[in-house]
C-alpha cells in the first residue's frame, strides 16, 4: 500500500515539472522554442549578409559556401535556404542563390546594424579595435528598423564604418569608398587608405598590429611574388600580398605624400613622440586611431588643436615623458604620444633647455 503522503509529494512534484516543462510562456519548452526560434532568426539573417557579400563582390553565393559562412553542414544550410525560399527571401537556380527584393532589403538592414553598432564601439565605448566586429556581430540581430534609424541619428548618421566599409542608409543607398587593392597601386603614387577588410579575423589582427589603418597617406615602393613595401605614417611597412590585398587605397595629389611617407598634411606632420625636454609644439590633430573613450580622456586633458604642448622631462627609463599642458604637467607614454600631431617644434623654438631631462614621480595617463 502507497503511503498517502508520499503519494501526495510524488505528484505535486510531477506536476511541477509538467508546468515547468509546459507552460505555456514560462516553462522549459517555451523557451528552448523561443532559442531555436531566435537561432533559426540569427541564421537566417547570417546567410543573407552573406549572399548580399557575395553578390557585391562578384561572387557565387552556393549551399556550399552559406554553410562554410555559418558552420553549419549542408544539409543544415540546405534546410534553411529553403526556409528561405519559402519566405520569398532568396530565389534558387542551378545551385545558385539571389536575394530576391524583400531578402535584399532584409540583408541591408542587418548589414546597416552591424556597421553602425562597430561605429558605436569605436566612438563610444572603450572596445578595443579588435573586437568590434565580433561584439557587433552579436549586437546586429537585436535591433529593430526604428532602433537602427535612432543610432544612426545619435552617430550623425556616418556614411562608413571604422574599417571603410559603406554604411547603407534607410533606403539602402551607400557611398562606396571607391578603393584598389594596395598591390595593383602604381608604385611610388601617392594614395590614402580608405578601408582594411576586418575578415577574416587573423588577417585583420596582422594588419592591425601592423599599425595600418583607414585614412593613412602610403606609397607603394615594391610588389613581388613574396611581399609588398611601402610608407605610410613616416614608416616602412613590409606585408605578406594576401595581407596587403586586404587593404584598399584611393590615389590622392601627388604633393600630400612625400617620397619617404612620411607626410606633409596638415594631419599628421609630426608627433608629440619627436618632441624633446625644453622643445614645444602646437597640436594639429588627434590620430584617427585615437577613439572613444580614449580620445575624449585625452581632450579633457586639453589636448585640442591649437594647444601648444612643451616637452619637460624625461623619466630614468626613456618612457613616459612629462608634458606641459596649459599650465598642467601630465604624464604621456610614448605610444599615446604617437598619436598626437603637432606642427615642427622648430616653428616655436625650444625653452628650458637647462632643464634637467629626469623624472620618476609622473604616472601616464
Amino acid at each position: 500500500m502507497v503511503d498517502p503522503l508520499l503519494a501526495l509529494i510524488i505528484g505535486t512534484l510531477l506536476l511541477a515539472a509538467a508546468l515547468a516543462i509546459g507552460w505555456p510562456q514560462r516553462g522549459l519548452l517555451a523557451r528552448w522554442r523561443e532559442r531555436a526560434r531566435v537561432t533559426d532568426r540569427v541564421r537566417i539573417e547570417d546567410a543573407l549578409k552573406h549572399i548580399h557579400k557575395c553578390e557585391m563582390h562578384g561572387r557565387r553565393p552556393t549551399l556550399e559556401s552559406v554553410a562554410g559562412s555559418l558552420g553549419v553542414s549542408t544539409d543544415a544550410a540546405a534546410s534553411l535556404l529553403g526556409a528561405m525560399q519559402a519566405l520569398g527571401l532568396v530565389n534558387a537556380a542551378s545551385g545558385d542563390y539571389a536575394l530576391t527584393l524583400q531578402g535584399r532589403e532584409a540583408a541591408l538592414h542587418i548589414v546597416r546594424a552591424h556597421r553602425l553598432w562597430e561605429s558605436y564601439l569605436a566612438e563610444q565605448t572603450g572596445f578595443d579595435e579588435q573586437e568590434w566586429h565580433q561584439q557587433a556581430e552579436r549586437l546586429e540581430h537585436d535591433l529593430r528598423p526604428e532602433q537602427v534609424e535612432a543610432l544612426a541619428a545619435q552617430l550623425g548618421r556616418p556614411t562608413h564604418d571604422p574599417h571603410g566599409d559603406p554604411i547603407p542608409d534607410a533606403d539602402g543607398r551607400y557611398v562606396h569608398h571607391g578603393g584598389q587593392p594596395l598591390p595593383t597601386l602604381a608604385l611610388d603614387r601617392p594614395a590614402r587608405i580608405v578601408h582594411i577588410e576586418d575578415e577574416p579575423e587573423t588577417i585583420y589582427a596582422q594588419l592591425v598590429a601592423e599599425g595600418i589603418y583607414p585614412g593613412m597617406e602610403v606609397r607603394l615602393v615594391e610588389v613581388s611574388p613574396t611581399r609588398v613595401r611601402f610608407w605610410a605614417g613616416g614608416d616602412e611597412h613590409l606585408l605578406a600580398p594576401l595581407l596587403a590585398a586586404n587593404v584598399s587605397v584611393r590615389p590622392v595629389e601627388a604633393a600630400s605624400v612625400p617620397s619617404n611617407g612620411a607626410t606633409t598634411s596638415a594631419d599628421a606632420a609630426e608627433t608629440l613622440a619627436a618632441l624633446r625636454p625644453g622643445q614645444q609644439g602646437q597640436v594639429v590633430a588627434l590620430s584617427p586611431r585615437i577613439r572613444g573613450v580614449e580620445r575624449r580622456r585625452m581632450m579633457d586633458l586639453g589636448i585640442l588643436p591649437g594647444v601648444v604642448i612643451a616637452a619637460e622631462l624625461l623619466s630614468p627609463s626613456g618612457d613616459p615623458t612629462a608634458y606641459r599642458i596649459r599650465g598642467a604637467v601630465i604624464a604621456l607614454r610614448r605610444e599615446q604620444a604617437q598619436l598626437i600631431n603637432i606642427r615642427s617644434a622648430q616653428d616655436f623654438g625650444s625653452r628650458r633647455s637647462t632643464q634637467k631631462d629626469t623624472v620618476s614621480d609622473e604616472r601616464p595617463v
